[in-house]
């Protein structure tokens, strides 16, 4: 019995090893030298939002930069498409964001290694024809790279919006 809880140990340790000599040490800061800045660039961002002003929200943007989630899509927009939605958007919607906050993050060693910005709020959409308004809590993760948005990844509920614009939920049979 002895032998069998050794040997049964051992084979533990020897399937486990390489998890352990593969690990490496995850690092996550909030002080960072480009903290202040990172989050500057992210409220400018939305700033602009909340004045209608599409240009300054494309001059935050790198070239290359790739935004997820925006209109409850899959699929990712680049800067053309965002100026396009975001054109759209502003012609039709005032948007006010209210309870915002900021946090700006530094991750290394890890698959989502970079310096972020996380960003929570309130958007306030009021129909600009029908006066008609809907709250959208959110939350983005923006990757900062060179002063410039590479990437932002829009998280909020596209199910709460349709729902307060008439649309229903109808659950499957059976």
């Amino acid at each position: 019995m002895k032998n069998l809880k050794t040997a049964l140990l051992s084979a533990i340790m020897l399937v486990l090893m390489p998890f352990a000599s593969n690990a490496q040490e995850k690092n996550v800061t909030l002080d960072f030298e480009n903290a202040s800045t990172n989050m500057k660039l992210i409220q400018k961002y939305t700033n602009a939002l909340q004045k209608g002003d599409v240009a300054t929200m494309n001059a935050q943007l790198h070239q290359d930069v790739m935004i997820y989630g925006l209109g409850g899509g899959l699929d990712s927009l680049n800067m053309e498409q965002h100026k396009a939605y975001y054109t759209n958007s502003t012609s039709n919607f005032k948007h006010e964001i209210t309870q915002d906050l900021y946090l700006p993050v530094k991750v290394t060693n890890s698959w989502n290694e970079g310096e972020w910005t996380l960003s929570w709020g309130l958007n306030t959409v009021t129909d600009k024809k029908s006066g008609q308004k809907i709250e959208i809590p959110y939350h983005t993760a923006s990757l900062v790279v060179n002063g410039k948005i590479m990437m932002i990844r829009y998280y909020y509920d596209m199910a709460n919006i349709l729902s307060k614009i008439g649309w229903t939920l109808t659950p499957p049979k059976g």
